[in-house]
């Protein structure tokens, strides 16, 4: 089953956040549901396969308490075994909600390809790994979504190209900033429609801001797709849970997206339902500006136009001056046979 943008493909990102414990990763997914998310994004990755000994932690990963720690070691703690991503998968199903995940190495993609995922998301990391996107570019997923943190046009071009070379899958692009958290002269909306434009396909945005406000304007932008971290507990241990949503603050910015949605109806410019009782009421038609006797002839002297519109519609003003009056009319009288 393919997205549907007809409405925002919001995706409650729980990453991590589960903490390695298969019990957490249940719960997650039951606030993603519970709080109206379309889809519930979890990381599948194989530490080893995905970093290297040694690798140095993000500046915002950095604990106090654990200072030699490398990236590897902390990450380590995080992992789901693919059997226990299984379960997730099949109580996403049973919850009715899309399950969507990040492979981080070649071996977590062959995995989530023979689950048959329906949505592929390749996070901003990988945006440049040749080797591991022409693997993905081999697999028949329903949809990807490209995130493009840290990247230039020419990078997501490159990226897009390798990841149809195999199979002509389908693609969307979020706009990301790969900044935790993001600043707000960092955020760069506009390039939403740029990325639109470029590419000629939905985009979306993976917000890393703090609070809901850069997802809302993100929709007001255009995107297609919204991204956020969610967690049980912002004082949980962990590199992500500071910087992502409690399950309150997912639910508002849910219901605010959803409103947003309302408000920028489907951009047909037609007349609405609730507007018809007022198109006579607030319209014009013409009028005699005085009295008018048979066999006069219609002039700017003799007619004008005021409400209501039951009557000739002014924009056949041309059609009438000059033409002799059949009947008699009052003033104000509407000039209708």
């Amino acid at each position: 089953m393919s997205i549907d943008f007809r409405k925002i493909f919001i995706v409650a990102e729980a990453g991590v956040n589960h903490n390695g414990s298969l019990k957490k990763a249940y719960k997650l997914v039951d606030i993603a549901k519970k709080c109206g998310a379309d889809a519930v994004k979890f990381q599948t990755f194989i530490a080893s396969e995905e970093i290297s000994k040694g690798s140095p932690k993000a500046r915002y990963q950095i604990n106090i308490k654990n200072k030699k720690e490398d990236q590897l070691e902390m990450v380590k703690k995080l992992e789901i075994p693919f059997i226990d991503q299984k379960k997730i998968f099949n109580y996403c199903k049973k919850r009715n909600i899309e399950f969507i995940s990040s492979p981080f190495d070649i071996k977590s993609v062959d995995f989530l390809s023979k689950l048959k995922l329906n949505t592929l998301k390749i996070p901003s990391g990988e945006i440049n790994n040749y080797p591991y996107l022409l693997h993905i570019s081999e697999k028949k997923f329903k949809h990807i979504i490209l995130s493009t943190g840290m990247s230039n046009i020419k990078e997501i071009t490159n990226a897009i190209k390798l990841l149809q070379s195999k199979n002509k899958n389908k693609i969307s692009i979020l706009h990301c900033i790969s900044a935790y958290p993001t600043n707000i002269e960092d955020i760069n909306l506009n390039a939403i429609n740029v990325l639109k434009k470029k590419f000629k396909k939905n985009v979306g945005f993976s917000d890393h801001t703090i609070g809901i406000d850069g997802s809302i304007y993100a929709v007001l932008a255009g995107a297609k797709i919204i991204e956020k971290h969610f967690t049980l507990n912002k004082n949980l241990k962990g590199p992500d849970h500071k910087l992502s949503l409690s399950p309150n603050e997912l639910k508002q910015m849910i219901k605010k997206i959803r409103k947003v949605e309302k408000i920028l109806g489907d951009g047909k410019k037609h007349v609405r339902k609730s507007e018809l009782p007022n198109i006579h009421i607030v319209r014009k038609s013409i009028v005699a500006k005085k009295k008018i006797k048979v066999g006069d002839k219609f002039t700017k002297y003799n007619i004008t136009t005021k409400r209501p519109g039951f009557g000739i519609n002014p924009m056949n003003w041309k059609k009438i001056i000059g033409k002799k009056s059949k009947f008699s009319y009052e003033k104000d009288e509407l000039i209708n046979r």
